[in-house]
């Protein structure tokens, strides 16, 4: 069984390489990935770093090639890297022979799979509106003014998702049951990713949760005060998961790291994602306990659309510096792909997922390319 290595990758005063592995997935995945991965050479080539690319197969593509969504070797050679990039998996269910097949062998299970075998138990959702999509978003114009910028960490792992359950027939009456079960390591090791994350941002976490009746929130709030003793700089807030659902449409901006668990963190995120207007401006993260993640955007493989060169890259371009940010602790770099999305934004350039009146519409290729151009 190959280990990860937290110091994999090569690094001499300012200069790294790269070993990056790449999951160019199904649908419009190949595309998307092909368009973040120019990204990261042309970053690559103005800060003196070099790029590594391992292509791994899961999902649809795995399963032409190995009947099934994700094999063992492709999770060993994925713990080799530094971090991986992933496009969208899946097709569509009522015309590909991948859903023919029984649900253990059907693309998302790859995808499920190599969470677990990777053990990512944090999923980092950032939830951007900006200046310039502020017509996209359902929201008053009042409300969106100047944008908002969130993070909402989820913790991915553990929680009623994975707790016993079972369905049972009590004096012929059905009864079901699930357990919502947290330990105090789980809630640590999020948190201390939360709040190294909101570090690296405006210093502030809101911690969400249901104190008020649940026993494993009051450990939950108990275990994350703890943790942020050991971060002065950063302002601890508790919220009751109720009230962040509709401080969420009310006023956005005062969030920066929401840090919740896997299912107040399931529905929060759905949230977040439709203020800013457009799923595919959305990237993701989710991480292990080192430096090691899995990048992806947050839309789906979009069938209808693969092959013809109209989706937006942005999002998983957008993950791509996450990765730099967040596995490689390249922050300047991370920032000139924030910057240069926005600029491109700012200019007035859209895919036809986010196109307006007065704006201009291009393509997948060339939103790369103008993206490569602004980047400094």
């Amino acid at each position: 069984m190959i280990e990860f290595n937290q110091l994999k990758y090569f690094r001499k005063g300012d200069i790294m390489n790269l070993h990056i592995g790449v999951i160019k997935g199904d649908g419009i995945g190949p595309e998307i990935v092909t368009e973040a991965m120019k990204v990261l050479d042309k970053i690559a080539e103005l800060y003196g770093h070099t790029c590594e690319y391992e292509e791994l197969l899961l999902g649809g593509a795995s399963i032409d090639v190995h009947g099934i969504p994700l094999t063992d070797e492709t999770v060993e050679r994925a713990k080799t890297c530094d971090a991986v990039l992933m496009g969208s998996i899946g097709g569509d269910a009522k015309t590909s022979p991948w859903y023919q097949l029984e649900p253990s062998k059907r693309p998302e299970a790859g995808l499920l799979a190599i969470r677990k075998s990777l053990n990512l138990f944090a999923n980092l959702r950032p939830a951007v509106l900006y200046e310039d999509l502020k017509g996209a978003c359902p929201l008053k114009e009042e409300i969106t003014e100047g944008g908002f910028d969130m993070m909402i960490m989820r913790e991915l792992t553990g929680g009623l998702y994975f707790g016993e359950r079972n369905t049972v027939e009590k004096d012929g009456v059905l009864t079901a049951y699930d357990s919502l079960t947290y330990n105090e390591t789980e809630i640590r090791r999020i948190a201390k990713r939360a709040f190294d994350i909101a570090m690296k941002r405006r210093k502030k976490v809101t911690s969400v949760d249901k104190a008020n009746v649940l026993d494993s929130s009051r450990l939950w709030r108990k275990v994350v005060a703890e943790v942020a003793a050991d971060y002065p700089e950063v302002e601890l807030e508790n919220m009751l998961v109720d009230n962040c659902a509709m401080q969420l449409v009310k006023n956005p901006k005062q969030f920066d790291v929401i840090l919740t668990e896997n299912m107040f963190g399931d529905i929060l995120s759905d949230e977040a994602s439709m203020v800013t207007g457009s799923i595919g401006m959305l990237a993701s993260a989710s991480l292990n306990e080192s430096k090691f993640g899995l990048y992806e955007p947050s839309g789906g493989s979009a069938p209808d659309i693969a092959g013809k060169g109209v989706a937006n890259p942005i999002a998983t371009i957008l993950s791509a510096a996450m990765m730099l940010k967040f596995s490689f602790d390249l922050d300047k770099e991370a920032d000139a792909i924030e910057n240069a999305v926005a600029q491109v934004l700012k200019d007035g350039y859209r895919t036809g997922d986010i196109m307006s009146d007065g704006k201009t519409l291009i393509g997948t290729e060339e939103m790369g390319d103008f993206i490569c151009e602004r980047l400094k």
